[in-house]
C-alpha cells in the first residue's frame, strides 16, 4: 500500500517557487516523502531542517531498540519531545539535544498522538496532538528551530517542557546547565556521553511572550508556564558547538524576526535549489517521488558544524576559527561509495570546505576522520574511508594544498591504531593477531584507501610513497583463497582459519563485517582487473559472479540484521556490495548488470514507509539510487571513473556548476528496453562503457540508445573500464 502524501493547506499562501510550464520552474520539493524510510530499518530522520543543516528538528520517541536510531519510527505513537538534533540512517542511535514539549501538567513527560494528524514537508513539521491540545508546527534554518504551538479553546493554560535529560539511543546525559536569562529568554547547555564520546551544545531559546517556571529539575529538566496563550506561542531555539553568545550570535543572523511562515518558505526554497541540482524527464510520479525523496536523503549530511562568525569545536575539543565552513556528521564508511562522488558532481562548490574540514580534523587528532560525529572520532566501523574520501577530491582537483592532504592522507595510512600496526609488520592482518576481528573486512577496506593514497602519491611525483602505497594497496591477494575463490581470514602463520563456510555470517565475531565471504570476495572496487586475474581466467571470474545473484545459504542465527535486500548472496541493503553489479563492466559484460540494476532499483526502493532495503545510512543508500538511476557510478573509490549502467529516465540533466549540466539522455528507453545499444557522447559515437569525471564536469550530453536484448556495446576491452 502507497503512502498516502500530506500536504499543507497554507502553502497556498506561502509557497515559494510556483509551478509553471517550464520543467526548470518546477517546484520540486511536492515530489520529497519523508515518509519513505521510517518504517522497517531504514532509520530516517522526519522533521523540519534545511539542506546541510545543523540544526534537524523534529519528534523524538523513547528509544525501544535499533529501529529508533533516529529517534522515530512509524510504529510507535509516544512522543517525549520535539528534539534539535537528529542522525538519519544511522545504526546507532545519538543526539535529541535541547527537546521541547507542551504537556497539560507539570509531572508529564511524555504525549501520545496518531500519525494521522502528522503533516510533513520539506522544512515543516507539524502534529496535533490532543492532551494537551496543541497544534505543533516546526521549521528551521542551519542553526536555528522554531516552533509554533496553537493552543485549543479548551486548554486554560499553556505547559512547555524543556528537557535536556532525554536523548537517543546510546546518549547519555552527562551535565547541564538552563539559565533564565529575561522574561523571554533561557539559555544554557547540554554535554552527553554516547556515541559521540564527549559532545557539548549551547543555546539560547526566544519566546515571543514571557514565561514563567513552574518546575526546575535540576539543571537538566523545567517546565515553562506561557503568559499568553490566546495566540500561537513561538519559540526559536539557536544552537551552537561553541557558546552561548554564538548561539544568541547564530539566532541574530538566521532568523531575527518572528514571522514562521516567512522561514518555511525560505526552507522550503533552499530544498528546492539543491532538489534542482538534478533534473529529471519521466511520466513516472511515482519514480519522481523515490528520486527527490532520495535527493533529500543525500542532503541531511554532512552538516554544518560552525557558527555563523567561523568559530566550531575541533577534534582536539578547542575552539577555532575558520574562514571555511566547518562540517560533521561523516558515515565515511558508508557514504565514500557513492555519497561522497555523487557531491563531487552535484555540489562542487562545497568540496573545499569539506576537503578543509578533513584536512584540520587530521591536525587535531592525528587521523582523518572514520565516523566523524559531533567534533568527537567515534572509530566505527573498519577501513580508512576518510582516505578514500579525500584522495578523490584531491585527484578531482578540488584541494588546493595537495602537499597537505598527502600529508594527511599518509600519516592516516600510517597510524598504529586499528590494526594498521598489523598490516605494516606481516603485510596483511593475521586473524590471531587481531583481537577485534573482522581482519578480513579490515585489510580489504585499507587496501582500496592505501589505492587513493598511491594515486595522490603518483600525481604528486612521490615516486617512493607511491610504490610503497601501491604494493599496500595489493595486499587483498593475501586474503583470496585460490582454491576455493573466496578472500579468507589468514593467521599469522599464513595459513587460512578453519573451519570455513561461505555462508556464516556473525556479527562483529568473524573475518567479515556485516556480511559472509559471498559477499566479500568482490570487495577490490580499485582493482577489479587484478581480482579478475585471480580466479585464473576472466571465464572463472565470471562463473562465479553469475552465481552470486542466484545462489542461496544459510547466514546462520548470529548473522547482522544489516545483511538484507537479498538478491543470490548480493546484499543491496549493506554498503560493502554497492559497487558489485557494475563489475560486469569490467569483464565485457555491461548486458547482464542491466537487469540486475532495474531490479535493485525497482524492488529494493520504493514508496512506503519501509522503502528502503537497508538502513538509510546517512545518504548513501538513496546516493547509489540517484546514480544509477542516472546511469553512472564511480566504481573505484578514488579516482573519476564512472561506470554506465541502466538509466531509469528519459533524460536527467544535472548541473555540474559553473554554469554548466552534463545530460544523460536515452532513446526508446522502457521498462523492457533496459540494454544499452549504442551511445554518442556530445554528438559523436562513444563505445566506451565508462565516462570520466572531467568529461562530466566540462558538460555536454551523453545520449543511450535502448533496446529490448543485450548488445555488443562496451563488449571490446578497449571499452571497458
Amino acid at each position: 500500500m502507497k503512502i498516502k502524501r500530506f500536504f499543507l493547506l497554507f502553502f497556498a499562501v506561502i509557497a515559494v517557487g510556483v509551478c509553471s510550464a517550464s520543467s526548470e520552474k518546477e517546484d520540486l520539493t511536492k515530489y520529497v516523502n519523508q515518509w519513505i524510510g521510517t518504517g522497517g530499518h531504514g532509520h530516517v530522520f522526519l522533521g523540519a531542517n534545511v539542506p546541510f543543516g545543523f540544526v534537524q528538528l523534529g519528534p523524538t520517541q523513547y528509544t525501544r531498540g535499533w529501529d529508533w536510531c533516529s529517534g522515530y519510527h512509524i510504529s510507535d505513537s509516544l512522543l517525549v519531545g520535539f528534539g534539535h538534533m537528529h542522525l538519519s540512517g544511522t545504526g546507532i542511535g545519538d543526539l535529541g539535544d535541547v527537546a521541547l514539549l507542551p504537556v497539560s501538567n507539570t509531572m508529564q513527560h511524555d504525549v501520545a498522538f496518531s500519525h494521522d494528524n502528522e503533516n510533513v514537508s520539506t522544512g515543516y513539521y507539524s502534529v496535533k496532538l490532543n492532551n494537551p491540545n496543541v497544534l505543533v508546527e516546526l521549521t528551521a534554518t542551519k542553526r536555528v528551530g522554531m516552533h509554533r504551538y496553537s493552543f485549543g479553546g479548551n486548554e486554560e493554560s499553556g505547559l512547555i517542557r524543556l528537557n535536556l535529560k532525554q536523548g537517543i539511543g546510546w546518549d547519555n546525559w552527562a551535565d547541564s546547565k538552563i539559565t533564565q536569562e529575561g522574561p523571554t529568554t533561557l539559555s544554557g547547555y547540554r554535554r552527553s556521553r554516547g556515541w559521540a564520546r564527549d559532545q557539548i551544545v549551547y543555546f539560547v531559546a526566544e519566546f515571543s511572550v514571557p514565561i514563567t517556571n513552574e518546575l526546575q529539575q535540576g539543571d537538566s529538566i523545567a517546565v515553562y508556564r506561557v503568559s499568553d496563550i490566546s495566540k500561537p506561542l513561538l519559540v526559536k531555539v539557536a544552537l551552537s558547538p561553541v557558546s552561548v553568545e554564538n548561539a544568541k550570535l547564530n539566532m541574530q543572523t538566521e532568523m531575527s524576526g518572528w514571522n514562521f511562515n516567512a522561514a518555511v518558505a525560505s526552507a522550503r526554497a533552499a530544498w528546492n535549489d539543491e532538489l534542482s541540482k538534478i533534473r529529471i524527464k519521466t511520466d513516472d510520479n511515482e519514480k519522481k517521488t523515490i528520486f527527490y525523496t532520495a535527493m533529500y536523503h543525500t542532503m541531511i549530511a554532512p552538516s554544518v558544524f560552525c557558527d555563523v562568525n567561523g568559530d566550531y569545536r575541533g577534534a582536539d575539543y578547542k575552539v577555532h576559527n575558520g574562514n571555511y565552513t566547518n562540517y560533521t556528521t561523516f558515515s565515511l564508511w558508508d557514504t565514500y561509495r557513492a555519497a561522497y562522488p555523487l557531491m563531487t558532481i552535484i555540489h562542487p562548490e562545497k568540496q573545499k570546505d569539506l576537503a578543509e574540514t578533513f584536512i584540520n580534523i587530521y591536525r587535531q587528532q592525528g587521523k582523518l576522520p572514520v565516523w566523524h560525529l559531533m567534533g568527537n572520532e567515534t572509530d566505527c566501523m573498519v577501513g580508512n574511508p576518510g582516505i578514500a574520501v579525500l584522495a578523490d577530491m584531491t585527484l578531482k582537483g578540488f584541494v588546493n594544498d595537495k602537499e597537505a592532504a598527502f600529508e594527511a592522507l599518509k600519516a592516516s595510512a600510517m597510524c598504529d591504531d586499528r590494526g594498521l600496526n598489523l598490516l605494516k609488520e606481516y603485510g596483511y592482518l593475521p586473524y590471531d593477531k587481531d583481537s577485534t576481528f573482522e581482519t578480513v573486512a579490515k585489510g580489504l577496506e585499507y587496501a582500496l584507501a592505501d589505492d587513493g593514497v598511491a594515486k595522490v602519491a603518483k600525481m604528486l611525483g612521490k615516486q617512493k610513497d607511491y610504490k610503497y602505497f601501491y604494493d599496500r594497496s595489493r595486499a587483498y591477494k593475501r586474503y583470496f583463497d585460490k582454491q576455493c575463490g573466496f578472500m579468507r581470514g589468514v593467521g599469522s602463520d599464513g595459513k587460512f582459519r578453519e573451519p570455513f563456510d561461505p555462508f556464516n555470517a556473525v556479527h562483529r565475531q568473524d573475518d567479515y563485517t556485516e556480511g559472509n565471504a559471498w559477499q566479500y570476495v568482490w570487495l577490490v572496487p580499485h582493482d577489479v582487473h587484478g581480482l579478475v586475474d585471480l580466479f585464473g581466467s576472466e571465464q572463472r571470474f565470471i562463473s562465479k559472479f553469475d552465481s552470486l545473484f542466484v545462489i542461496s545459504g544459510d547466514m546462520g542465527s548470529e548473522a547482522s540484521p544489516d545483511i538484507s535486500g537479498l538478491i543470490g548472496q548480493y546484499a543491496h541493503g549493506n554498503e560493502p556490495s554497492h559497487h558489485i553489479l557494475y563489475m560486469y563492466n569490467y569483464v565485457g559484460q555491461p548486458y547482464k548488470a542491466a537487469p540486475l540494476l532495474r531490479r535493485t532499483m525497482s524492488e529494493l526502493y520504493f514508496n512506503d514507509y519501509d522503502g528502503l532495503s537497508g538502513n538509510e545510512d546517512v545518504g548513501q543508500m538513496s546516493a547509489w539510487y540517484i546514480l544509477s538511476s542516472v546511469g553512472i557510478y564511480q566504481v573505484e573509490p578514488s579516482g573519476g571513473k564512472f561506470v554506465i549502467g541502466s538509466p531509469l529516465f528519459d533524460e536527467a540533466c544535472l548541473n555540474v556548476g559553473n554554469g554548466k549540466t552534463f545530460t544523460v539522455k536515452t532513446v526508446g528507453n522502457s521498462d523492457k528496453n533496459i540494454y544499452v545499444q549504442s551511445a554518442r557522447l556530445n554528438g559523436k559515437p562513444y563505445t566506451k562503457s565508462y565516462i570520466m569525471f572531467n568529461d562530466i564536469m566540462r558538460g555536454g550530453v551523453l545520449e543511450l540508445q535502448m533496446g529490448s536484448k543485450p548488445s555488443k556495446w562496451g563488449v571490446k576491452k578497449s571499452d571497458r573500464p
